[in-house]
């Protein structure tokens, strides 16, 4: 079962990185009329990262939004002002490769690899397999100096991460502690069926195969130079989305405008290339001192519930949240509901601080 759940999520992962990463016409209308302005933070001093903010001056605690495979800040882009609103500080944040921060080519960015970072303490199946800089120890590293010097709140901050998100939340938890991750919220956080350790043996050299055709041969590039329409991502998120209105034109605009800038589809190729690094378990099994939440879309198709209760078991998860009538992607499906269980997590992590 592991097995064909893998190959469906590479298969996936492909289709959306084709929609992605080709010419695209344009939809009319372009960007919402109230986004968030996009800032720009200058990391290591070296890549640019873009990110949106609101609600700076409030008192309240501080939120940091991490999105999923594909995604970017604007996937927040019905609860980075909400939450703001109920008196919140909320940024959200694009991962390196992702949205519209750079876009190194993987093998040239040994400067922040936070694999190399770490000076051999990350060996084995925890390493990305072809060395890349694109890992989560690279995107933890990331968050906790995105925290450090932008969030800039001696509190600490909370992360709500979806999706691959969420292990590089757990991995910035893990690696910065409390002082500067104060608790977890993770939405469908991502199984990794791809990784090596879920990959039937006979599977593994089969895969391996398929990644590295599409990776390094004029497959790859033939594939990722054919002409894709805004239909053929909304085919895509429709399998995630449960909530298929909600898959709308001001989605796939927010989806397709990075993913058609150059080096997204070198990202992608060496993302579904990534069979190593951490899985949530170990993160959550390492994770001692850091309170998470897991809220889970009861009809996500791609990471299923059902393969993820056991995580509700780890002492350090507080709180394990099915979440009816939506998918993969429960903060874009049902902002409301999500942005209303962010409130009862932040209020609960931080008592005298913030109140509901």
């Amino acid at each position: 079962r592991e097995s064909r759940s893998s190959m469906c999520i590479l298969v996936s992962a492909l289709a959306l990185a084709h929609a992605l990463t080709a010419v695209v016409t344009p939809i009319a209308g372009g960007r919402a009329p109230n986004r968030l302005a996009d800032r720009t933070w200058l990391w290591k001093n070296e890549y640019s990262v873009r990110y949106q903010a609101a609600g700076e001056d409030n008192e309240g605690p501080s939120v940091v939004l991490v999105h999923g495979f594909g995604g970017n800040a604007d996937h927040w882009r019905d609860n980075t002002r909400a939450l703001a609103e109920q008196g919140l500080r909320v940024f959200a944040i694009d991962l390196l490769g992702y949205g519209l921060s750079d876009k190194p080519a993987p093998l040239e960015m040994q400067r922040v690899c936070g694999e190399v970072r770490r000076a051999g303490s990350v060996t084995g199946t925890n390493c990305h397999p072809l060395g890349s800089g694109y890992n989560f120890y690279t995107w933890a590293d990331q968050v906790i100096d995105f925290t450090n010097e932008v969030v800039s709140d001696t509190r600490g901050a909370l992360m709500v991460c979806n999706s691959v998100g969420g292990v590089a939340g757990l991995q910035a938890a893990v690696d910065a502690g409390p002082s500067v991750v104060r608790g977890v919220f993770m939405l469908d956080p991502s199984l990794r069926m791809l990784h090596v350790k879920r990959q039937n043996p006979l599977q593994v050299p089969f895969t391996s195969a398929f990644q590295t055709l599409l990776r390094e041969t004029p497959v790859g590039l033939a594939f990722f130079g054919a002409v894709a329409k805004p239909d053929a991502v909304r085919n895509v998120l429709r399998q995630a989305y449960a909530v298929e209105e909600r898959v709308d034109d001001e989605l796939i605009d927010a989806i397709l405008t990075p993913g058609t800038a150059e080096g997204a589809a070198r990202v992608f190729l060496d993302f579904i290339s990534y069979s190593g690094g951490p899985l949530p378990e170990d993160l959550l099994e390492a994770n001692s001192d850091v309170p998470v939440w897991i809220g889970w879309g009861e009809q996500d198709p791609w990471e299923p519930i059902d393969q993820g209760r056991k995580y509700g078991d780890y002492d350090c998860v507080q709180r394990f949240i099915p979440l009816p009538g939506v998918g993969h992607c429960p903060q874009d499906e049902k902002p409301e509901l999500v942005n209303d269980l962010v409130r009862q997590f932040v209020a609960d992590l931080c008592p005298g601080e913030y109140e509901i």
